[in-house]
Parts: C-alpha cells; structure tokens; sequence
C-alpha cells in the first residue's frame, strides 16, 4: 500500500521501529489505518487515503504561526515564508518576537543556545532528596502530606545543605475523587492538584488535625473527599474582603483559570450521577465555550468561585515554598515533575480539543519487562495541534510547571521526539511511534527555562531515538543516570567516576525499588508475590542471580570493605550507596528519601493500579524526627560530604 504508507511518513507515523534489541519491526496496516483516522486523516479506502494525503501536505505546507530558532544563528525560513534557500537574520536575545514574514504574521521564538547548567551557580557539585508530598508526615497529623508538610521539610532539608528538592508532579487531578490519585494521570497540567494547599501557608486557620488513627498506608478513598469538605468549610468562612483579594489575585491567571475552575465543578456535580468523564456529561456541554457551559457558570457561580480559591490556595503556596527555599540559601529549590501526558477524561482535553491527540492514548511498546507493551491510558500534544496553535499549548504547560520551581524534569522526555499511540480499543502492542517536532520542543524547553532562570532535567530511560542524546546536551537539558541502569559492557556496575556529568545522579526513582528493598530481595519477593517474574525464571533462580548482582555492586561500591554485609543487613549498603552517587562528577545528586531512611518498600510498581500500594506509603514519622535519628543522619552527612570532596577521575570507589 504505497499510497498508505506515504500518508503515514506524511503524517509523522513511523511505519518501522527498532525495539529494545535493535531489530526491525512493522507495524501493520490495520494499525496505519486506525492512527490515521484518529489523527484526523481517515484511512479507510483508496479514496480516503488519496484524500488525506492531500490534506496531509496541504497541512505542511501552510506558514507556520511560529518559528523556533536560536539566538545567534540565522534560521531557515520554510518555503511558504520564502523562497528557496531564504533565511532569517540572527537575533541575538532570546524572546518572542512578532515579525510579518511575507503578508502574515509570525512569532519567532528565539532560544538561547543552552539552558542555565548546575557550575553555574558557583556551589560546587549539588544535592538534595526526592520527596514524595503524599508521604510526608508533620507536625499537625493528617491523612496525606500536603504542601504544609512540604514547607517543612524543604526548610529542614535547607538546613543540612541541600540545594534542591526533588517533588512528585502536582498537578490538578479530579477534585475529591478518592481513585483517581496517582500524580502521573493528571486532569490538567496547567494547573495544581487543589488538595495539596495549605491554609496556614497563606495566613489562614489551618485544617484541624485529624483524630483518625494515621496508618503506615494513605486511606485516597476516605482522605480526598474529606479533605474537600474541609476546604469547601474553609472557603465559607472567608469574609468578604479575603474572597475578593483571592479573586482579584486570580484575575492575572486569565480565562484559562476560570475554565478549569468550571470543569471541576462540573466534574463534582455530574460525579454525582456516575459520570468520572466529561465524554459521559451532556452534549451541549462538551463545548467550553458554548452557551450550556455559560450558563451552568452562571448558576454555579458559588461553586465556580469555590474551585478559584482551591487553586489560589495552593499556586500561592507552592510559591511560597520556592520563595523560602531560595530564601534558605538553596541555589535550586523544587525541582518540578512534568507528567508525560494527561486523562483523556481531563480539563485540559475538554479545555483545549484540538491541542490534543483524540482516539488514540499513549504508552510503551513491548520489551523484555512488558512483552505485552504498556498503556498508560493517558493523552498528550498532537503534533499537528501544536504547529496550529504555535506551540501555546506547549509554551504555557512549560511556563505553569516553572512558576513556582528552580527546575523541572521532564517524564519521558523520550516523547518529545517520538510517543507510541495507541488506538482506542486495540492492544498496546497494536501501536506505532508518532514523530514530534523533536527541535523546535527542546528550544522552547530551553527558552522558558532561560526566561525563569530555571534548570531542566530529562528523564532519558530507556531506549533512546536516535540523536535525542546530543540534542539535549547541545540544549544544556541533565540526563539522568540512576544506579541499576549505570552498568558496563560486562554488566557489572561502573564506577562513580564513568559518570556522565552533565547528569543527575540518582539512587533510585519512584519507579525502582530502593537500595535496602533490593538488598534483601523485597522486589524479587514482589515479583513472585504478583506473577511477574520473567517467564522461565522461578524464584530461586531469581535469588541466584541477585546474589551474584549483590556481589557485583557491592566491589563497586566498596572493593576493599569485607566482608560483604548479608541479605539481612541492607544498612551498609545503603551508606555506601549513598557515598557513591555523591563522588560522581554530575553536577547534581538526587536521592530518594526513602534511600536516606533505608526503607525496604518501594513507593510505585510499574505496570500495577491495585496489585500493589502505589502512591499509597507515608513516613514512619515526621521528618525532622526521623533525621534526627542517628543512622539517618549519618547516611545524610555521608551524601552531603560525599559533594562536598573533588569529583573522582579515575579508578573505582575508594571504601567508606
């Protein structure tokens, strides 16, 4: 099918992939077909191919409404600007700049040639943990850690020398709806999951502290839904000049605020009759701007401003966390996490339709670990979406996240230059890589970074399209080199010095299992406990191939310390663990608190919703007591010293 496949290359579908092992696959026409049409291309016969190719390179052929270059440079112009081999003069600052390039009006976005990079701030080699907000317990008890909960540990974690707090995405998710709470499927992430704020951060009566018995397990189900009775209590004792600064201070945030503050009042109110999606409310309401929304404003207007100060309530308080955090002497403070995609159910896929790819979700092909591939029933950006709008969708995502941070790590930042879409009601292994302006998305990364003075991070694991690597290190965008992949050829561990440094180094992230958990065996247990061990292997040959792996770490991470501590004793390790990500030469180190702590239990286990407690696990206690306890200061102090000595450059790690 010629003319199909040309449609495909035509519509950035890539008809072969490469998988994990380097070999050739195809995606099948049936596949084609679907995306195609999903895209808005249909497929379906010769004649419908014929004609969607023909929109296709209509498409492609219309002037852009933004033009990405880079300062300094002169820039190509595309033939509908130009004629053949036309270019644009240089411009030296990064900005926006609104030029009209033959009769139509274009916005040039000029991005610096890097991004801000850790050395320059003049502190050396920087560290800081990995905080999961949910997880954190604080003074007052409560059901859930919030940014209350934050605050204070950033300022405890300020204290003892760290630069940077590393957080899990706090993005808007489904007001009080007790399910939907992993923070990687979020309703909108333009704006903040409204159960995270605080009243006493922004100098209101604080919620009261819970008189429930506080489990070692977050209890979503009960908490979220209290949680915005608690608030909505809050919000009708605020007399009338408090709701009218929180109303005038929200103003700056544009139609885009009051239209997320209208869906989540629609979601509450059709929750009500069963309905989780705004595909399952009427009709007539589908459309945000059309006249049944308005009026549903109208006659929810109480509501509507209750939603307004729910995001109020926490913008200004995340804001307030960076503002003391900076204040503190941290040259970073919160590090941000931006979610790779957003519920095809969400505000933003009602707010912003056409920004986004419709009947198709994205997730992973298959591989070693997920034969059968992943869906991560999520949406993203359509690529044809984004050059129609000029990338705004894309620009105010990245400009929300860095508002109230000093850096931001993008998730699979792997989908900047390709995703694998899966069309609706086919098998995630039905899927195929889409093509993304790769280029002009890391500009813009790296101009909005400029503007906030902000540092980037790219989480770059797993299997790596082709150039993304030199890309973002051209951008001035970290990698990350977490302990389990960092191997050589041999498949032993490398040592602290082969790191890369323009890197985060890292321990572990919420998706591996700790230090102590592998140590002992817990994810092996796990594995076993739920089914998924590789197929062929059982339990004891898992067990023997740990115990090997346990040797292999550990004459990395201490060669000259014997004898090797036993599977019972992960305490050791963890230390040296810690030692050894803080002597590598990256700029900065990133280490899961639970790693500090040595808890055995990860906090998320990919490819599981309820087999396993994801985003479920809290601190034993709150955090300044825990760090006061002698082994956990001791393995801080080993972190922070190990930043502090030269960067090796040579040999293996030398023991503790």
């Amino acid at each position: 099918m010629p003319e199909l496949y040309a449609l495909a290359e035509a519509i950035g579908l890539c008809r072969i992939w490469h998988d994990v092992e380097g070999k050739p696959q195809v995606v099948a026409d049936t596949t084609l077909r679907a995306i195609a049409g999903a895209l808005g291309y249909p497929a379906d016969s010769d004649a419908e191919i014929a004609a969607s190719l023909k929109a296709a390179e209509q498409d492609n052929a219309r002037p852009p409404a933004l033009i990405v270059a880079e300062a300094g440079v002169e820039t190509a112009l595309p033939p509908s600007l130009s004629s053949a081999g036309a270019t644009l003069p240089a411009i030296e600052e990064p900005g926006y700049y609104e030029q009209t390039i033959a009769g139509h009006p274009v916005t040039i976005a000029v991005a610096p040639a890097s991004c801000r990079s850790v050395e320059s701030f003049g502190k050396g080699r920087l560290w800081g943990p990995a905080l999961q907000i949910p997880a954190l317990r604080g003074r007052s008890p409560q059901p859930f850690g919030a940014f209350g909960e934050l605050a204070e540990a950033v300022a405890i974690m300020a204290a003892r020398g760290a630069d940077a707090v590393a957080i899990n995405p706090v993005h808007a998710l489904f007001p009080g709806d007790g399910e939907g709470f992993s923070p990687y499927s979020p309703s909108s992430r333009l704006y903040l999951n409204g159960a995270m704020g605080d009243p006493a951060l922004v100098g209101l009566a604080p919620f009261p502290a819970e008189a429930a018995p506080e489990g070692a397990l977050i209890d979503w189900e009960a908490a979220l839904p209290q949680r915005l009775q608690q608030m909505r209590a809050l919000f009708r004792s605020l007399d009338a000049a408090t709701r009218q600064k929180i109303a005038d201070e929200s103003a700056a945030q544009g139609e885009g605020l009051r239209r997320q503050a209208i869906y989540d009042a629609l979601y509450v109110h059709f929750r009500e009759c069963g309905a989780r999606r705004w595909q399952d409310w009427p009709t007539a309401l589908h459309d945000p701007d059309g006249p049944a929304v308005a009026a549903f404003a109208r006659e929810h207007a109480e509501e509507v401003a209750f939603h307004v100060f729910a995001q109020w309530l926490a913008r200004k308080g995340l804001a307030e966390i960076q503002r003391g955090a900076r204040a503190a002497g941290m040259a970073i403070g919160l590090v941000a996490d931006l979610a790779v995609g957003v519920h095809t159910g969400g505000a933003d896929v009602w707010s912003m339709g056409d920004a986004f790819l419709q009947g198709v979700t994205i997730g992973a092909p298959p591989d070693p670990l997920g034969p059968l591939g992943q869906n991560w029933m999520l949406t993203s950006f359509s690529p044809r979406g984004l050059a129609r709008s000029g990338y705004q969708p894309w620009i105010a995502t990245i400009r929300a996240a860095l508002s109230t941070a000093g850096a931001l790590r993008i998730d699979h930042a792997f989908g900047l230059s390709r995703l694998w879409v899966i069309p609706d009601g086919m098998p995630s292994t039905e899927g195929a890589y889409l093509r993304y302006p790769f280029q002009d998305l890391i500009r813009l990364l790296a101009l909005e970074a400029h503007l906030a003075d902000a540092v980037l991070v790219a989480e770059d694991l797993g299997t790596m399209p082709e150039g993304f690597g030199p890309a973002i290190d051209n951008a001035g965008l970290l990698g990350m080199r977490v302990l389990w992949f960092e191997r050589a050829a041999d498949e032993g561990f490398i040592g602290a010095s082969d790191y890369d440094p323009q890197a985060v180094a890292m321990t572990g992230t919420h998706d591996t299992p700790t230090v102590a958990g592998w140590w002992t065996g817990l994810d092996i247990e796990w594995a076993e406990r739920l089914g998924r061990l590789p197929e062929g292997t059982t339990r004891q040959d898992a067990e023997a191939r740990r115990a090997w792996e346990r040797g292999r770490l550990w004459a990395t991470l201490a060669p000259n310390a014997l004898p090797r501590p036993s599977p019972a004793e992960p305490e050791p390790v963890v230390g040296a663990a810690l030692a050894h990500i803080g002597r590598t030469p990256c700029g900065l180190a990133i280490v899961p608190v639970e790693d500090v702590l040595a808890e055995r239990e990860q906090l998320n286990l990919p490819g599981t919703v309820t087999e396993h407690p994801n985003w479920r696990r809290r601190l034993k206690a709150p955090l300044a007591e825990l760090l006061d306890e002698p082994a956990n200061a001791a393995r801080l102090r080993i972190l922070a010293e190990a930043r502090k000595g030269p960067a090796p450059s040579e040999g293996p790690d030398q023991p503790l």
